[in-house]
């Protein structure tokens, strides 16, 4: 079945309807007299309704098959009366070619995406020397183990096994000379003289085979100075200084010799990368060549169904890339020419899948596979869980003690860090701060009432009060006045001895005593009111860093599951720089190659400000599939933010726009969508 963006691609022809003829009433009325239902009819209406469902290739052919076979059998005298006949003919035409378009789009399409995706696998490598290095050690080591295995070594046939390469190499050479297969042949001295040296520059066939990308490309620049160094220096002043400077160039021979393997992996991995961009441009250049021609099968179909055998060749030429094919000769003094071109269409479509999978399969372009991925995790996880399993049963009670401590401070943190600081905090909004933090209200009204009882005995003994008189004094105290004390009290200082044995400084005193206490419980009762009023404050306080502590914890948690480079916000991060990354590229394809390679037969929109050549149409194509595919799996399903990105991917879809327009568009998805996607963050992290 087609992908989604061909589908969406070719929409409109799909919903286009060929021509009805015009016919006169004469005609209507011999049409009438011979279009009986008969068995082609049927057939063609079985076809129609077969083409309709969007049918899969395999379909496609069955149908092309059951044309050729209904053609085979037409009378010539009915199919000059019968028109009805004729007009089911023309549509099952048209239909088949809007089918076989849609899956030489498709075929295209996935045939550039994959190289694109394998040349960015080796893009990776290539990038970090640790990655080579890896590299280079799974496909050296595993390759001996699935030599016996004919099964294996057909499913690692596409992949250089370095050292069965090379050990193959070796026996080939014995073989050829007529030596027997010995220990000693694989010694360094027989090597060298089974192999002698070749010219400069160029690899040995040790050298071949165990980086068989030299078969194709010779050394570069960079390994051939590793493997053949100039030593030579300049004339130094001393003996010191030619001797330091001889050292210094060994040692950098040496260090040269150590890491050309991975110099060659790199270079390697740059090869396979280049041949699969060049794959992928030739594919793209076709796919965009069948996307200019949209406008115009759309216009022979709904306008000129009799032009349909021109745009039939015109596809033709274009997925064989203008090579010629047998299919159909047989059949070519029984069939029509729409019908014969068709059938080339299809031909050229099963021979371009022949040839991607045959270039790919040559140069061995592809991936390793997975098992050569993993093996070396195979080999060392094994040990490792062993040698983990001894020392956590030797362990064993040290690490349930850690266990359990773990236990008891997760149990002490959620209880008493957690928990009970939360009761708290629930109780103090329940209860509404009515008893006091420092000091209750009882105990200072007791005080001040001690007080009064005090002072006004005092008065009444001393000073003769009335009733009128103690009950103003007991007024004047409530509000802090102890006048008439206080004058009492500097009375009695003036002869402290006499008044301290005879007089009333003793309790004028323990009155001064009994004012301060009273001062202070006022003062704590303001502090207390403070207290009171922040109460909830300082219990959230208490709360705050457990709670803080929990935040940061679980944002790492659900960060680690579903943010980077999981399932996270639309797709996670990897997933967003991966669309940042496409729609940089398609902003620089319109840039940075507007004309190149454009060509006049090559209609363009009316609209457009400049042309486009079919190699960028259909990089371009190539990439704004990829934001469909972004599109409708990882922005939500009938949200606003995925209509509106559909739209903008819509029209860089459309061929009828130019360059400038879609440089418009592009410019649009950065200002509407850069927030939202996070395009616009001051860093975009890299992921390799």
């Amino acid at each position: 079945m087609p992908s989604s963006f061909v589908y969406t691609f070719t929409k409109p022809l799909i919903t286009s309807r060929p021509q009805s003829p015009i016919l006169s009433r004469q005609e209507l009325s011999a049409i009438a007299s011979v279009s009986e239902e008969t068995e082609r009819k049927q057939t063609l209406r079985t076809l129609l309704v077969t083409l309709n469902d969007s049918p899969s290739r395999r379909a496609v052919g069955e149908c092309i098959e059951s044309l050729v076979q209904l053609q085979s059998r037409q009378s010539t005298l009915i199919a000059a009366q019968d028109i009805e006949e004729e007009a089911l003919k023309n549509t099952v035409a048209c239909k088949l070619l809007v089918s076989l378009y849609a899956h030489a789009l498709d075929t295209h399409l996935g045939q550039a995406m994959q190289a694109e995706a394998e040349a960015d696998w080796w893009a990776d490598t290539e990038r970090s020397n640790m990655n080579l290095l890896m590299y280079l050690v799974q496909s050296m080591s595993l390759s001996a183990i699935f030599d016996s295995v004919q099964a294996s070594r057909a499913r690692l046939s596409a992949f250089p096994l370095r050292l069965a390469n090379l050990v193959q190499t070796i026996i080939q050479a014995l073989h050829d000379r007529q030596l027997p297969i010995r220990v000693s042949a694989f010694t360094p001295r027989s090597l060298r003289q089974l192999f002698p040296s070749t010219k400069t520059f160029q690899p040995g066939a040790m050298t071949i085979a165990l980086f068989p990308h030299l078969q194709h490309q010779p050394l570069s620049i960079t390994a051939s100075t590793l493997l053949y160094p100039s030593l030579k220096v300049r004339k130094p002043k001393d003996f010191a200084n030619t001797i330091t400077v001889f050292i210094s160039n060994c040692m950098q021979y040496v260090t040269s010799l150590v890491t050309l393997p991975i110099e060659l992996c790199k270079q390697e991995c740059r090869y396979k990368r280049k041949e699969l961009e060049s794959i992928r441009n030739q594919c793209a250049e076709v796919l965009g060549r069948l996307a200019l021609l949209r406008g115009a099968l759309t216009s022979i179909i709904n306008t000129q169904p009799s032009e349909l055998q021109s745009i039939t060749k015109q596809l033709e030429e274009t997925v064989s890339r203008k090579t010629t094919t047998q299919a159909g000769a047989q059949i070519e003094a029984s069939s029509t020419a729409t019908l014969l071109n068709i059938i080339h269409l299809s031909s050229s479509l099963s021979s371009c899948e022949n040839l991607y999978a045959g270039q790919v399969v040559k140069f061995n372009l592809k991936r390793p596979p997975a098992i050569v991925l993993l093996w070396p995790k195979f080999l060392l996880l094994p040990p490792l869980f062993i040698y983990t399993l001894r020392y956590a049963y030797a362990s064993r009670a040290s690490i349930a003690q850690v266990i359990r401590d773990a236990r008891q401070t997760a149990e002490g943190f959620i209880r008493g860090w957690l928990i009970e600081p939360l009761k708290d905090v629930l109780r103090t909004v329940r209860a509404g701060g009515e008893d006091g933090v420092i000091i209750r209200r009882e105990a200072v009204a007791a005080d001040l009432n001690s007080l009064e009882r005090m002072a006004l005995s005092l008065a009444k003994d001393e000073l003769c009060y009335g009733p009128e008189q103690l009950h103003d004094l007991a007024e004047k105290i409530r509000v802090g006045d102890l006048t008439p004390i206080l004058e009492l009290y500097e009375e009695d200082i003036k002869h402290p001895l006499k008044s301290a044995m005879l007089g009333t400084l003793l309790r004028s005193m323990f009155i001064q005593v009994q004012k301060a206490k009273v001062d202070i419980d006022q003062t704590l009762t303001g502090i207390d009111k403070l207290l009171k009023s922040q109460e909830l404050t300082f219990a959230f306080v208490g709360f705050a860093p457990a709670l803080t502590i929990v935040y940061l914890l679980g944002g790492a948690v659900t960060s680690f599951y579903l943010g980077g480079r999981g399932q996270g916000r639309y797709g996670g991060k990897a997933k967003r720089f991966a669309v940042w990354t496409i729609m940089r590229r398609i902003e620089r394809l319109l840039i940075s190659q507007p004309n190149k390679n454009v060509e006049p037969e090559w209609p363009q929109g009316e609209g457009s400000s400049s042309a486009i050549s079919p190699l960028t149409s259909g990089l371009l194509l190539l990439a704004v599939a990829q934001l469909r595919m972004f599109a409708e799996v990882d922005l939500p399903a009938g949200s606003r933010l995925q209509e509106g990105f559909m739209d903008d991917v819509s029209d860089l879809e459309d061929p009828e726009l130019g360059r400038m327009d879609k440089l418009s568009v592009v410019n649009r998805m950065w200002r509407c969508w850069g927030t939202a996607l996070g395009w616009n963050t001051p860093t975009i992290p890299e992921y390799s």
